[in-house]
């Protein structure tokens, strides 16, 4: 907001930041997104990046008009629950699981046990990853629903049947932490490829981990360890943004950025800035020239783009855009395979068509 107002602001108005704290809780962050709208006047959201929350929020800005981008990864934001309202600048769970899958499958194993964070965001990617193991001629030896509360994992982790080949991780936060340390002293790195989604290891530091994670794959849409997209740009987010260009640490601090994730908050905003400007949007009455301006904008690599150039494809409103598959190795990600935009584009059909619904 700071670079948009110095520079003028979105057509010569300056732009007024409201936030919400949606507590991770969608009944909560539903009521919050409401209060933003109706009485915080927003005219665009962005945010949550908690699935559950954000498909709570979607029938809302729909009803109230308002173009809302997630940050979020449960597919069905851009796709089953999607409206003309919904976009995403980032990666979703079908799009994760297209560039990362068949690649792991081919390197890593064909047999695969999917452990998950039991709500939408973890149900999501177990779906879509299910889809393209089976696609690709692989199979599901056990799927495990983990709860959101639990502390011990061990007793899901005793579940995984020793003929698996890879365990897919999906977890956030604490969960995740407790998920690698007790796989790690499970030895579970001994008896399988562990692979995860970036989602899993944000803002977490490989280091502190003292070797849960070493040798874990995981698929980013933003690559942690900055020599991997050695641009201006990239270079120029990680000064403003006061991060190291390996780690993501913040400055000053042991915390980490959850770099994959929160680039699209970033990008969100100039997104909505190119939109109100190519359409001529002036207040809400605009609101569908300003939708009409989002479906299949480019986004060209640049200080608003910094993840690098993409879509948001027409028809799903879904980011389409590079990935990358890296490995933890020394406490430090290192990318084994970029995954382009457009060889993802040709494994990633569109299976929803949002821009026939009204506005």
């Amino acid at each position: 907001m700071d670079i948009i107002n110095a520079q003028g602001g979105i057509s010569g108005r300056k732009v007024e930041l409201v936030t919400e704290d949606s507590e991770s809780n969608p009944a909560t962050g539903a009521r919050k997104l409401r209060n933003l709208i109706q009485r915080g006047n927003a005219e665009f959201i962005t945010g949550s990046v908690h699935s559950g929350v954000m498909l709570a929020s979607i029938p809302i800005a729909t009803e109230l008009k308002t173009p809302y981008f997630s940050t979020g990864e449960a597919t069905e934001a851009t796709g089953s629950k999607g409206t003309r309202y919904s976009f995403r600048t980032g990666s979703d769970t079908y799009s994760l699981s297209a560039a990362g899958v068949p690649w792991a499958m081919e390197n890593l194993g064909k047999k695969w046990c999917v452990i998950y964070a039991d709500y939408a965001w973890g149900q999501s990617h177990f779906a879509e990853s299910k889809a393209v193991v089976e696609k690709n001629g692989g199979s599901i030896t056990k799927n495990i629903p983990v709860p959101l509360d639990a502390k011990d994992l061990v007793p899901y982790l005793t579940q995984i049947p020793p003929d698996t080949d890879v365990v897919f991780s999906i977890f956030f936060g604490p969960l995740a932490v407790a998920y690698y340390t007790q796989a790690k002293s499970m030895g579970l790195d001994k008896k399988h490829k562990l692979y995860s989604v970036n989602g899993t290891m944000e803002a977490i530091d490989p280091v502190a981990m003292d070797g849960a994670v070493e040798g874990v794959y995981i698929i980013e849409n933003f690559p942690r360890n900055a020599k991997y997209k050695n641009d201006a740009f990239h270079k120029e987010f990680i000064k403003l943004t006061e991060i190291d260009d390996v780690y993501a640490r913040e400055k000053g601090s042991s915390r980490v950025m959850a770099k994959s994730h929160c680039w699209q908050a970033w990008e969100n905003i100039f997104a909505i800035k190119a939109a109100i400007e190519a359409s001529g949007y002036k207040a809400r009455k605009d609101v569908q020239g300003a939708i009409e301006a989002l479906e299949g904008m480019a986004l060209k690599n640049s200080l608003g783009h910094p993840e690098g150039d993409k879509i948001i494809r027409k028809e799903d409103h879904s980011g389409i855009l590079d990935h990358y598959i890296s490995r933890i190795e020394n406490g430090k990600y290192e990318v084994k395979k970029k995954v382009s935009k457009e060889e993802l584009a040709k494994n990633l059909p569109v299976r929803f068509n949002l821009n026939t619904q009204p506005v």
